[in-house]
């Protein structure tokens, strides 16, 4: 399976408010959660979803309602105007890493196989892992580890790369594993999982391409329209939670002398739906997923 989607029916069924209407699936991936969007739509609606992974490609689906755009969500709304679409009834994004490209070797994600140090999700782009690995300057190591890895001993780790690298260009996953071999085995997995997430991040800019996904969603969505967003990590979720909250990424919104705010949007729910022990029993890579739903104001 290319992928298993996470949180399928809360995520389509916060989405959908009219079937008629048009939405937008941000990370197409599969195909899954597209698919669900699609059962739920009359024969008057449409789905434009988006992929800038050329192997998504090959899981187009094949339906009049359907356009499957080959770009990064991050142009979102100008590809939108090319299709004369200025304004949807819903937006969804899963956000996580897909499992085809977790079990893809060759794309260099997984702690767990040997690969090349890539990670883009788009195959075509120029910076790979290879380079922030092997030619980033120290300060730039420490600041990804330290605010993409939420590593307290960023800086050391930045230090003994460099030094590593001195010796023999870092070329694949396992080279990279080797560097911090020191590391405990009950520690190595989480401690892996986030030096590979902090150098994955830097190399598809995540976090700055949601905040410009969040901000074209908001513009592109109807009043009364939804965004529905699945996170995986905590520096995911607390942008989507602000930004749903108060419109923001950081700071506060000007309030007036009763303490009020112009709110951006309306949560479905107050807390982050989260999958059930039995979802999670048959898909683990589920486990650390938040999903929060808001409707614009």
């Amino acid at each position: 399976m290319y992928h298993n989607p996470v949180l399928l029916d809360e995520s389509v069924s916060g989405l959908i408010i009219n079937p008629d209407g048009i939405y937008v699936d941000c990370t197409f991936g599969g195909g899954g959660h597209s698919r669900e969007i699609l059962s739920r739509l009359s024969d008057k609606g449409r789905l434009f979803s988006f992929d800038q992974d050329p192997d998504a490609l090959k899981n187009k689906i094949d339906d009049e309602r359907f356009t499957l755009v080959n770009q990064n969500f991050r142009f979102l709304e100008n590809s939108l105007l090319m299709y004369g679409v200025t304004q949807v009834d819903g937006v969804l994004a899963d956000l996580g890493v897909s499992s085809h490209q977790f079990d893809e070797a060759d794309r260099g994600f997984s702690i767990r196989t040997e690969g090349p140090l890539d990670m883009r999700m788009n195959t075509m782009q120029g910076l790979d892992a290879r380079k922030v690995v092997n030619e980033y300057e120290e300060e730039q190591l420490a600041d990804i580890f330290y605010l993409y890895g939420e590593l307290r001993e960023a800086r050391k780790l930045a230090r003994e790369l460099v030094a590593a690298r001195k010796k023999g260009e870092i070329k694949t996953t396992d080279d990279l594993k080797r560097v911090f071999s020191y590391m405990p085995a009950h520690k190595s997995n989480k401690f892996f999982a986030q030096v590979f997430q902090a150098i994955r991040i830097e190399v598809n800019q995540e976090l700055e391409v949601l905040k410009e996904m969040l901000e074209q969603s908001y513009k592109v969505l109807k009043p009364g329209g939804r965004l529905s967003v699945i996170s995986y990590h905590s520096l995911e979720d607390r942008l989507v939670k602000r930004f749903l909250k108060n419109g923001m990424f950081e700071g506060e919104p000007e309030r007036d002398i009763y303490g009020n705010y112009n709110k951006s949007f309306e949560l479905l729910k107050t807390k982050a739906i989260v999958p059930t022990d039995e979802e999670i029993a048959e898909n683990s890579r589920a486990r650390s997923a938040k999903l929060r739903i808001g409707t614009k104001v």
